[in-house]
């Protein structure tokens, strides 16, 4: 039991921290690259299909 409740803090903290990292690295190869290149449009995709905007 103990076990699942490490993982799930674990995973509470780096699903956040993951998809943040993808948006930051999708911003860079944007500057770089570009808003229509395909790394971008694929790192932004991954990270907000991990994490969602929540904009009201």
């Amino acid at each position: 039991m103990r076990a699942r409740i490490v993982r799930w803090a674990v995973l509470a903290v780096a699903v956040p921290l993951a998809a943040t990292g993808l948006k930051k690295v999708a911003d860079v190869v944007e500057a770089r690259r570009g808003p229509q290149s395909r790394a971008a449009r694929g790192l932004r995709a991954i990270g907000s299909a991990v994490r969602p905007d929540r904009r009201r």
